[in-house]
Parts: C-alpha cells; sequence; structure tokens
C-alpha cells in the first residue's frame, strides 16, 4: 500500500491536472485553449493592399512579417488596440453549403479593429458584444468560398511563433517619444512597456493607440532600454536596445523574443 505522503502528493497532481484542463490553461503559457464560436467576413483584396496599416499602428505588414495572415478584430475581442499582435486559430463550422470541405484551421494575428456601426439594424457583426474577425482575402478563402459574405466560425488563441526578435520602431518628437512594438511572440500582445533612458529611471509608458507607447519625456540623445510585459505576465528587458545616436522612423531589432 502506497504511504499517506506519496498518496496526498499523486491526489495534489491529479487536482492540478483537472484544474488545468478544465480551464484551458496550457503549462507555460495563459493563451486559452477553448474553442469559442464567432463569425467572419473579409476585407481588401487577393493581394492584401487594402489590408495594410490600420488601427493596431503596424504599416507594412510584409516587411513587418505578417503577410497576408491576418485579421481585424471586432470591438467585442479588440480591447481598444490592446489584442493587437495577439494570434487566433480559426475554423469554418456549420455551414456545408461554403464552408470547404476537409479545410482545416488557419492562424492569423489582429492587426487591425472592425469598427462597429450604430446607424444599422442588420449585418452588425463588428457592434458589440458579436465576436467577429474580418479577416484578408486570402485567409477568408482558404476556409470558405468568397461569395459567401459572412461565415460562422470557432476560434481560439494560440502562441505567436515570429522570426527575429521584437522590434521597436520610434517616432514622436523631441519632448514626446512613441514606440510601436511588433513581431512579439509568445502571447503576442503588450499590457504594459516601461522605458529607461542611459540619464533616468524605469519610466512607464501609456499606450497611445494599438500597440503604439508613449512617453512625454526627453530621452533624445539617450541610450534606451526597454520592460516589455505581454498579456500572459510574461516580461522581458531589453537593456540599451536603441542606441544614443537614434533617430526618429528607424527601428531597431530587440535580438529577443517570447
Amino acid at each position: 500500500m502506497a504511504s499517506s505522503k506519496n498518496f496526498f502528493a499523486m491526489v495534489l497532481f491529479i487536482a492540478l491536472l483537472v484544474m488545468t484542463t478544465s480551464t484551458g490553461i496550457q503549462f507555460g503559457s495563459k493563451i486559452d485553449s477553448n474553442w469559442y464560436d464567432a463569425t467572419a467576413t473579409c476585407y481588401g483584396e487577393m493581394s492584401g493592399e487594402g489590408t495594410m496599416g490600420g488601427a493596431c499602428g503596424y504599416g507594412d505588414l510584409f516587411k513587418q512579417g505578417y503577410g497576408l495572415e491576418t485579421t481585424a478584430l471586432s470591438t467585442a475581442l479588440f480591447n481598444n488596440g490592446l489584442t493587437c499582435g495577439a494570434c487566433f486559430e480559426i475554423m469554418c463550422v456549420n455551414d456545408p453549403q461554403w464552408c470547404i470541405p476537409n479545410a482545416g484551421t488557419i492562424k492569423i494575428t489582429a492587426t487591425n479593429f472592425c469598427p462597429a456601426n450604430y446607424t444599422k439594424t442588420t449585418d452588425i457583426w463588428c457592434n458589440p458584444p458579436q465576436k467577429h474577425f474580418d479577416l484578408s482575402v486570402p485567409m477568408f478563402t482558404k476556409l470558405a468560398a468568397y461569395e459567401a459574405g459572412i461565415i460562422p466560425v470557432r476560434y481560439r488563441r494560440v502562441l505567436c511563433s515570429k522570426q527575429g526578435g521584437v522590434k521597436f520602431e520610434v517616432n514622436g518628437n523631441p519632448y514626446w517619444i512613441l514606440v510601436l512594438l511588433y513581431n512579439v511572440g509568445g502571447a503576442g500582445d503588450v499590457s504594459g512597456v516601461k522605458i529607461k533612458g542611459s540619464k533616468t529611471d524605469w519610466l512607464p509608458m501609456t499606450q497611445s493607440w494599438g500597440q503604439n507607447w508613449g512617453r512625454g519625456t526627453t530621452f533624445v540623445g539617450q541610450t534606451l532600454s526597454f520592460q516589455v510585459t505581454a498579456s500572459d505576465g510574461k516580461m522581458l528587458q531589453f537593456d540599451n536596445v536603441i542606441p544614443a545616436n537614434w533617430q526618429f522612423k528607424q527601428v531597431f531589432d530587440g535580438k529577443k523574443n517570447f
């Protein structure tokens, strides 16, 4: 017979396993593995030209590594831009007329916002509380025929896999620094940023819009470091990632990723 100590250890292990499985939390992350119902449409062109830029602050999605595997999010998912950079897995369901048989799933990154339209009473897919994905045309047509217009889908959050380090693009003016973060792996979406100049302590930055983070402090001529916290609570520190001779509009590679 097993000892009481071993018995209670086994009970504790099973309890933790059941709790982890039931909540959909994966070991090593806080990405929710449960599937949820939503709808999906598409925008732009097959080339992806109409999907560049957008409310997350990203510019040329090809240069930034996102390509065409992107989506705009409805208000219920966008979280005022804090979900920008998050990755989702999506499948077409319950629509035999339009779902492509055995299409499987697509994985996409949130790069834009699908705004609500409160003047309409129909086709209000992006209005709260609707959970909706406005996909790039190439991604939509992997799941369903373009003529479908709108399809029912299921989705879940997944970890983002990115090549290279987190990127820091410096904008603003001599009195207000605005830093765009992109190519973020792991959870993908950033929930907090701190900045440190070679002449300052660590200072919190404020989300300006999308994944643009600002601070009303003069940093010109200083080497810059950052502490970046993802939505799953993981924090990475990037020491001296931007040299003292930096210029506005330049992009710097953090050399590491989540």
